[in-house]
């Protein structure tokens, strides 16, 4: 295993991507706080361990060759998590930290609480590297459970379970609005059963694995709406709502932070509206190291905000 590794003294990966970066054995020593001589003999050794020239100098600079071109990607990405994973174990100082935490969310989850996140760490942790991926699933445990995330923003309803290992830190609680465009709707005032029912509707549909909350509210009283478009985030729905009779259910915050212009209007729903409390999932593994209590505590004051969306 790893034999191609052995015959490599990984330091001289930090010369590699010093010099693929640089383009200067000059500039790259002193990148790396080395003389110049010795970032040659690196080199040297570099092309002995992979019998190949990997730089050649060409109009006042080092050039990468064909097989540096096709590592230099994957020694970058090899660099980046070793750094991350032997700073996640040592001392953590927000101010300087340059570790990336994966978030799995939504854009739905992602409107509730990354703006506020992210307005922190521009403050208190400015070199942190925050990274969003799509969440596949409602509260995408696989993601927790393989490390391809660290946090997942997801929520809690009757629909939710409870998993070994998964822990969770619990949010506000929030139900859902009915938004419509102003030009062509035609509600006067409030919404009734029967008009929500006798409208064409979005769904927003994040999950391929999960159905819609408002859908299933609906089947239990025996009821059903006419979903004409269905789509998988929010990107798209501001124009298509806007230019047409649709409606769309949808939670209140975000409702209010997407549709709050005179173009759309937002009613109540003419039914009795699921409830459900936004959470931010961990795995317990993972949940040792002192970058991820600190990102924890932000998450926590965040969650706690009665006005967290709005930062």
């Amino acid at each position: 295993m790893h034999m191609s590794l052995r015959k490599i003294d990984l330091n001289l990966l930090l010369v590699f991507d010093a010099l693929y970066r640089n383009r200067s054995v000059t500039i790259a020593a002193d990148e790396l706080a080395m003389s110049p001589s010795a970032c040659s003999h690196a080199l040297s050794r570099l092309r002995q361990a992979l019998s190949d020239e990997l730089f050649v100098r060409y109009d006042s600079a080092m050039q990468p060759t064909a097989q540096a071109e096709q590592l230099a990607g994957a020694v970058s990405e090899a660099l980046r998590l070793l750094s991350s994973g032997l700073g996640a174990s040592g001392p953590f100082n927000p101010a300087t930290s340059k570790q990336t935490f994966t978030f799995a969310a939504s854009d739905v989850t992602s409107l509730a609480i990354l703006p506020g996140l992210i307005a922190r760490l521009e403050s208190l942790a400015p070199r942190l590297q925050l990274r969003v991926i799509s969440s596949s699933h409602r509260d995408s445990l696989d993601d927790l459970a393989t490390g391809r995330a660290q946090f997942v923003l997801g929520f809690a309803d009757e629909y939710s379970g409870s998993y070994e290992g998964i822990e969770a830190l619990e949010g506000f609680t929030d139900d859902y609005v009915v938004v419509a465009s102003s030009a062509y709707t035609v509600v006067s005032s409030a919404l009734s059963f029967d008009q929500y029912l006798s409208a064409r509707h979005i769904a927003v549909m994040p999950w391929t694995d999960a159905g819609s909350v408002i859908d299933a509210a609906l089947a239990r009283q025996g009821l059903t709406r006419h979903v004409a478009v269905q789509v998988p985030s929010l990107a798209v729905v501001p124009l298509l709502l806007g230019s047409s009779a649709l409606l769309l259910t949808l939670p209140r915050r975000v409702a209010a932070q997407l549709f709050h212009d005179p173009r759309f209007v937002v009613h109540e729903t003419p039914f009795s509206s699921p409830h459900y409390t936004l959470k931010a999932l961990f795995h317990a593994r993972y949940a040792g190291t002192p970058g991820h209590r600190w990102i924890r505590d932000q998450l926590r004051l965040l969650l706690n905000d009665p006005d967290c969306p709005s930062h």
